[in-house]
């Protein structure tokens, strides 16, 4: 039987929620151990992709403890951290609460609570392969984007050199989980992250999933040998 704090890769929102909630307050720090610092570059080559210009509404959804949404807010954009975690939500407000044009709303991404053609620019970062229905998730954030608007996603993939797909793949399963439980993190929590994101498709699929939702122009680029891939995209 699967314990209360463990998702599976059923993806129920209330468990993946709850999971989320029961690891916020360390999250942050197990994920600068995880990646070995890495987090922090990937982050500001998502800030870099997204290119948040002065006075433009950009909506970051799956926006977790707000450090990302905080890179793109410093840059003159009005910024929502949207997430269905309150837990996270918290931590972000406690960290980043006083950023200017930032703003906090806790959110399904399959049901977005915005109006259409909202936002400039949409952002999801390593949150999307978490959602039950990533398909609607896209289509979601397709709908509240701006016709001309952009959509970038952040996301683990599959790394195309098969020697170094399986030096991940070991990492991720026989180490990964050990170092969450040494930084005081939720090992059975990251136990489900590993789960998700071997379950996860590869650039192309994900690109394909993206162009079947409406977005149009869509590349991707592989970071760190493809542990993960920024896709981007636009509105027609």
């Amino acid at each position: 039987m699967t314990s209360p704090n463990r998702a599976d890769l059923g993806k129920d929102p209330s468990r993946v929620s709850g999971m989320f909630d029961q690891v916020a307050k360390g999250y942050d720090a197990a994920n600068v151990a995880m990646t070995f610092g890495l987090d922090a570059a990937w982050r500001r080559a998502t800030t870099q992709a997204v290119d948040p210009q002065p006075g433009e509404r950009i909506l970051d959804l799956a926006a977790g403890t707000a450090k990302s949404s905080a890179s793109l807010a410093r840059r003159g954009a009005e910024v929502v951290a949207a997430d269905f975690s309150p837990g996270m939500l918290a931590e972000g407000r406690r960290s980043f609460g006083d950023v200017r044009g930032l703003s906090f709303v806790e959110a399904d991404a399959t049901d977005l609570p915005f109006d259409d053609a909202e936002f400039d620019a949409v952002t999801i970062s390593y949150g999307l392969r978490n959602v039950v229905d990533p398909h609607a998730a896209l289509a979601e954030m397709h709908r509240v984007t701006k016709p001309g608007g952009r959509i970038v996603v952040n996301e683990f993939s599959t790394p195309p050199n098969a020697a170094f797909r399986s030096l991940y793949r070991f990492y991720n399963d026989r180490v990964l989980p050990k170092v969450a439980s040494v930084v005081g993190s939720n090992g059975e929590a990251y136990d489900y992250l590993n789960e998700s994101i071997a379950a996860w498709p590869d650039q192309r699929t994900l690109a394909g999933w993206m162009r079947d939702a409406g977005w149009r122009e869509i590349a991707w680029r592989n970071l760190v040998f493809g542990i993960v891939a920024l896709h981007r995209g636009t509105k027609p």
